[in-house]
């Protein structure tokens, strides 16, 4: 799933880089071939990763936790507007409810509060995002290309 690889991201236009360029973590290798287009795609005009806080409710313990989305970047969208878009990077299966199983075992129940929990983050992160006036778009495998 490109889950395990981690490490800290040098990007060649670090001028376009919202936030510490030296401190520029990646938890992926999803999130590091993002990181790579945004560094180099002259239509992303800046970019930040994991810079931004939004409170959530978590439907696991009904209390605030704090999220911090994937990435915030600042584009020239298709139609020649600059527009500002909140990323998070998930595989598709953790963005679409568990098929219903005949056995509730431990891995089914973790994969319902997986989703459950991005819901709730994603949820507050449009919100976020619509007072700012921005965009709140979750990419998966499919929209980084990756099979």
């Amino acid at each position: 799933m490109g889950k395990y690889i981690q490490g800290v991201f040098k990007p060649k236009n670090y001028k376009k880089y919202k936030g510490d360029p030296t401190n520029i973590i990646y938890r992926s290798s999803w999130e590091l071939k993002f990181l790579m287009e945004c560094d180099r795609n002259p239509s992303i005009l800046e970019y930040s990763s994991e810079e931004i806080i939004v409170l959530y409710i978590s439907p696991k313990d009904n209390k605030a936790h704090r999220y911090f989305p994937d990435f915030v970047i600042k584009i020239v969208n298709k139609e020649g507007k600059v527009e500002t878009v909140m990323v998070e990077i998930k595989p598709l299966v953790q963005t679409q409810m568990p098929k219903r199983r005949e056995r509730v075992t431990k891995g089914y129940i973790n994969e319902i509060l997986t989703y459950e929990i991005n819901q709730s983050k994603w949820t507050a992160a449009e919100a976020f995002c619509k007072k700012k006036g921005w965009r709140f778009q979750v990419m998966t495998e499919k929209d980084l290309g990756i099979r």
